[in-house]
């Protein structure tokens, strides 16, 4: 076995001289041991920690289930991963089609996972190693922390804790919480009585609740009683949102059969050194050894020269579940730390001398947060820059513009490019009462100097209603923006190009709405290449609304797009420049809004 690697065989794992690992991750995706990769990351955590882990990538539950088996049980626990994205978005399209290719296996080949890996791997492990305990994380898990509705099933489906059967999830970005698990277990603390571990969902029985002086307790309504009620499903979560939105959050219960699940609140967020710490672990920034001449992963080849400079996002898009699972606060790396591994990339043997992508969720986030935190411990507002910036935020841009010029300065690269979208109503006076010269001097360095001649930007729609639904600025801060791209390419003689992304059938847009956002592009002269279709994911307002057809906030009726003839018909007015698209959206008659009250 190559030096450096985690083992992801029996034979690497004998080569080491382990009796048996401590920990041992499963996980849905293959194993690239990049800083991207959530479950590399946990990896090496675990071991940055003192233990020994192994990783088993894409395990075979079809067969005798040999590959669950291989390894024997770990000393401390396994933990289970559906891998980068939800199993459910990787495998099926927004008109629910399966895919017929997966980016995170090689050769991008389809087959190699199971729908909801999470509850698969879990239910497998718990009959063969009843008594070993299991620790599901990552997206998947996180986003299903509580009853949610699945797009896929078309109905509400309870905790992905129980339907798993694991002992816990932690949510969101998990390096904190678990080496606070590995540091009580490896003082003698048993794993059954860890139950008030921040950033962690258990179970229990209904007369078991754990006492705690930490939190706020805030019951939910139960399962059962959201499958009957809609508005009692409603409620819950606009509790969950607000909670999530806090820094100082309280414990959420949620009965559910004959157990109680318990989502404990986040603890503080992680320091800028701990964060470093994650990032300067000893990844190989390239896919295991076994996968060799087995063809390329496709989501390695597009990040394997990229760098994550910051986590989480204030935005608050309601269709996105980023805040929700990262945080709304924004988590940045130290200058050095981002530095570094850009030293470790250049020394890849395929580097060319370009980054290609330096970013984050929202790649002008970077190092932004409140001028007063404390305002922002018990602040429930799920956008800090939505209906307007808040008045606390600091946006300075000029850490950011000077982390570009000097990543761009530095020996043997040619380019770092901002492949992240990034939000331009954060630089506009008109949306942004803190905007100034150091936005502009942003813009200028960004375009002149970090784009690649593409420049991606999310205006998600046009339509007035639908943008204030989905919490995004009105469309005329788009044409502003536009308007300032426009001046710098020509002024510089560069032929770059805006790249805006759109997404159709969202709640509260018709096909009068669809109409309007076709003839706004066709004024700017802008035809899109790739359009989106809604796709409702678990625990996001959009899919809220989705489901129940109203705004829980205000008892607002909203339209909704579901049949899949509506929705494709939606999809097509973004094509309506060509004829034949043109023509068959003209077929459907404009829906009216509605605005009734519950």
């Amino acid at each position: 076995m190559k030096k450096g690697w985690l083992p992801v065989t029996k034979k690497e794992v004998d080569s080491l001289g382990w009796d048996q690992p401590d920990v041992i991750i499963f996980t849905g995706d293959a194993y690239v041991d990049h800083p991207s990769f959530g479950t590399a990351v946990i990896a090496r955590v675990v071991e940055d920690e003192g233990l020994r882990v192994a990783v088993i990538p894409q395990p075979n539950w079809k067969d005798d289930l040999r590959d669950f088996r291989k390894l024997g049980r770990p000393g401390f626990f396994f933990g289970v991963t559906a891998g980068n994205m939800d199993s459910m978005v990787n495998h099926y399209t927004a008109a629910r089609r399966l895919r017929s290719d997966d980016a995170y296996t090689p050769g991008g080949k389809s087959g190699f996972r199971p729908d909801y890996p999470t509850v698969v791997y879990t239910k497998i492990l718990r009959d063969i190693f009843p008594d070993v305990p299991v620790i599901a994380g990552g997206i998947e898990a996180s986003m299903r922390r509580l009853t949610h509705y699945d797009y896929w099933q078309d109905r509400l489906l309870p905790s992905i804790i129980t339907s798993s059967g694991a002992d816990m999830i932690i949510y969101g970005m998990a390096e904190k919480p678990l080496r606070e698990i590995i540091r009580l277990m490896k003082s003698g603390v048993p794993f059954s009585s860890i139950s008030t571990l921040p950033q962690s969902v258990i179970t229990v029985g209904k007369d078991e609740l754990p006492s705690q002086n930490k939190w706020k307790d805030i019951f939910l309504h139960s399962y059962e009683e959201c499958l009957k009620d809609k508005n009692k499903f409603a409620e819950n979560f606009v509790e969950f949102e607000r909670e999530s939105n806090k820094i100082r959050a309280g414990r959420l219960i949620e009965p559910s059969g004959e157990s109680l699940v318990i989502v404990n609140p986040p603890g503080d967020p992680p320091e800028q050194n701990e964060t470093d710490r994650t990032f300067d672990l000893p990844y190989k920034y390239m896919p295991h050894p076994k996968y060799r001449n087995k063809g390329l992963i496709p989501a390695y080849e597009m990040i394997k020269f990229s760098v994550n400079t910051h986590r989480g996002c204030f935005g608050g898009c309601s269709f996105c579940a980023i805040s929700a699972h990262q945080g709304k606060q924004i988590i940045s790396r130290s200058e050095d730390s981002i530095i570094n591994e850009i030293k470790r990339i250049k020394d890849l043997p395929d580097f060319k001398g370009y980054i290609s992508d330096i970013g984050g969720p929202s790649a002008n986030m970077y190092k932004m947060k409140g001028r007063d935190l404390m305002q922002c411990r018990t602040c429930s507002r799920p956008s800090c820059i939505w209906p307007d910036v808040c008045r606390n935020l600091d946006t300075s841009h000029k850490t950011l513009t000077d982390l570009y010029r000097k990543v761009n300065s530095f020996p043997g690269m040619k380019k770092a490019f901002v492949s992240s979208g990034i939000r331009y109503d954060l630089l506009f006076r008109e949306w942004n009462r803190h905007a100034g010269r150091q936005e502009m001097e942003y813009l200028r360095e960004l375009i002149m100097n970090h784009v690649s001649g593409r420049l991606k930007v999310a205006p998600e729609h046009t339509s007035p209603g639908v943008l204030k639904l989905i919490r995004k600025p009105p469309f005329s801060l788009f044409r502003i923006f536009k308007q300032h791209f426009d001046k710098i390419v020509e002024s510089s003689g560069l032929k770059y190009q805006i790249v805006p992304y759109f997404i159709s059938s969202l709640p509260g847009s018709s096909d009068r709405d669809m109409s309007e956002l076709a003839d706004e592009l066709k004024e700017l002269g802008l035809r899109p290449e790739q359009v989106q279709d809604f796709t409702p994911t678990p625990m996001t307002l959009s899919t809220l609304i989705y489901y129940t057809g109203f705004n829980p906030y205000n008892g607002e009726r909203i339209y909704v797009a579901r049949k899949p003839e509506d929705k494709k018909r939606q999809k097509e007015y973004f094509f309506r420049y060509q004829k034949h698209n043109f023509a068959q959206g003209k077929k459907g008659k404009p829906e009216k809004r509605q605005s009734l009250r519950r």
